[in-house]
């Protein structure tokens, strides 16, 4: 598994979960077509890519370039990639038809083909293999200040939230994956919650 700097945007969560499989990075969804109507997660997408960089991975269907275009409208165009996946015809899996295109998303891409369309776009590789230690931000990190795990750990997650000005219906993993493109984990215990 490679370990990519920039922050990786993708449409849904199964497009997530098929790339985490294959990458050790941040990764974002715009809940489909929901980016549109979601003003704190454009906001956070140009907070992440002043921080980070952004890369965009959508599926090569009319849906996902309209999301692509709407990310480029709302993000300075000097912080995002594009990594654009093959048009392949077929179906994913889990699904009893094909698309209306008929061609595969980003979780119908087998693994190779996801590192390629990343590598072509610019993504910036760590040559750090992502099973070692580093200065990331753990789940034990979040119960050791009592954002999760502990009674009020919602409560003060959600402070955290409106703290740092990032969208409020985000799960404690999703708010670490984020907390970990912002800062570092002494940037974290300095944090005042």
């Amino acid at each position: 598994m490679r370990r990519i700097k920039e922050v990786i945007v993708v449409e849904g969560r199964y497009d997530k979960n098929t790339l985490s499989q294959v990458v050790d990075a941040v990764i974002l969804e715009t809940s489909g077509f929901g980016i549109f109507h979601d003003a704190q997660k454009r906001r956070l997408l140009q907070t992440l890519a002043e921080t980070r960089g952004l890369i965009v991975l959508t599926d090569s269907d009319g849906a996902g370039f309209m999301i692509r275009n709407h990310i480029r409208g709302c993000v300075d165009p000097r912080l995002v990639k594009h990594a654009y996946i093959p048009d392949i015809k077929g179906k994913e899996r889990r699904k009893a038809a094909p698309s209306r295109e008929g061609k595969l998303g980003v979780e119908g891409m087998r693994p190779e083909i996801l590192l390629e369309a990343l590598r072509r776009a610019g993504a910036t590789f760590d040559d750090q293999p992502a099973d070692m230690p580093s200065g990331r931000i753990g789940k034990a990190d979040l119960y050791a200040r009592g954002l999760s795990g502990k009674e009020g750990s919602a409560e003060r997650r959600k402070a955290v939230q409106r703290r740092l000005d990032l969208p409020e219906h985000m799960s404690a993993d999703a708010l670490l994956d984020v907390l970990n493109a912002l800062m570092d984990r002494e940037e974290f215990y300095r944090l005042e919650l």
